[in-house]
């Protein structure tokens, strides 16, 4: 549930940073209660830490639609006159805390982009080289 190695707890059992009990074998039993820590703790230190990332595509807006069909989500952004629509899971949603109204920004980053152009105009549709 953590992605943590054998190695990684036995470590913060011996730091006294994870807190496990012992079954009758021996083995370490992380309660439930350390695991939820753990990930809260997680949680707080990526939301504190500054945001560096390779997506220059961002759009700055506000969230007009959520609809939810768990374990999905469909989150709709205008930005400008632009509309971006994200799927992403209900949970990221509530994590996020989104809700109409809600200022957002939805980053774009695509390693494949098609452009067509109308049939009328006579240009043909092109791909970008992969």
């Amino acid at each position: 549930m953590l992605g943590l190695s054998v190695d990684t707890l036995r470590r913060w059992e011996a730091e006294g940073r994870l807190r496990v009990r012992r079954s009758e074998g021996g083995q370490r039993l992380v309660p439930l209660s350390e695991v939820t820590r753990l990930l809260s703790e997680r949680r707080s230190a990526t939301q504190e830490a500054p945001v560096a990332q390779s997506a220059r595509n961002r759009f700055p807006g506000v969230v007009t639609r959520i609809q939810r069909a768990d374990p999905i989500a469909v989150v709709e952004l205008r930005a400008g006159p632009h509309r971006v629509v994200s799927i992403m899971t209900s949970e990221a949603v509530d994590e996020l805390g989104l809700q109409v109204g809600s200022e957002a920004v939805g980053i774009v980053k695509a390693t494949n982009v098609i452009v067509e152009a109308a049939p009328a105009s006579g240009v043909r549709a092109v791909r970008s080289p992969e």
